[in-house]
């Protein structure tokens, strides 16, 4: 079956998902021509690999913690924050504690 994404004007929660953390996983919630919206799940002690994306992104922590570590360095993202990284920015991430984060991806960079 096909993962339905959201369409245009359809209101998606971004709500923390409290004790249902534990058994969520990653998805997508919406791709567009220019953009990509995904819930992703990383739970604690889980390390998401060093990568790139072709466009800007965005992260928002919607809860739990997390570590980011870029060129920059390392930085904590705690619930209620939000980092920017430029294009092609090696990144990587660890959960600290278990955690759900909101990407916002530019799929059609200028």
């Amino acid at each position: 079956m096909a993962l339905q994404h959201a369409r245009s004007t359809d209101v998606v929660s971004v709500r923390p998902l409290g004790a249902a953390l534990a058994s969520a996983s990653t998805c997508a919630i919406l791709k567009a021509a220019q953009l990509e919206v995904i819930r992703a799940i990383v739970p604690a002690g889980k390390e998401l690999r060093q990568h790139a994306t072709p466009g800007e992104l965005t992260i928002q922590c919607l809860e739990g913690e997390v570590e980011l570590h870029t060129a920059a360095g390392a930085s904590l993202l705690r619930a209620g924050e939000l980092v920017h990284l430029q294009a092609h920015a090696p990144h990587s991430l660890r959960g600290l504690t278990d955690a759900s984060l909101l990407l916002t991806l530019c799929l059609a960079p200028g």
